[in-house]
């Protein structure tokens, strides 16, 4: 009987510790929350550049392909390379 009297101040003072805590997490979740939609919504300049490069290298790649088949007589294959350097062509004006 006496441990319990002696364990209770112990448990409460345990207990509100956790309450706080978890208080504190719950007011701090909206502001961590809105920091990284922030983050994920800014797209630095160095992030587009690396994008665009991406998207060149993969259209030079698509470019040569068809070029390929431009050159063994695939009519559609040279209209689909003229696209793609359209559309490199478009992306080296965005640099």
């Amino acid at each position: 009987m006496h441990l319990r009297i002696l364990l209770l101040p112990v448990a409460v003072s345990l207990l509100s510790g956790c309450i706080v805590k978890t208080a504190v997490d719950v007011a701090t979740i909206p502001v961590k929350v809105a920091g990284e939609g922030v983050d994920l919504a800014t797209t630095s300049k160095s992030e587009k550049e690396k994008k665009r490069q991406k998207r060149r290298s993969k259209l030079l790649k698509q470019h040569d392909r068809e070029m390929r088949d431009c050159d063994r007589g695939d009519a559609r294959a040279c209209e689909r390379a003229d696209a793609i350097r359209a559309e490199i062509a478009e992306l080296d004006r965005q640099r």
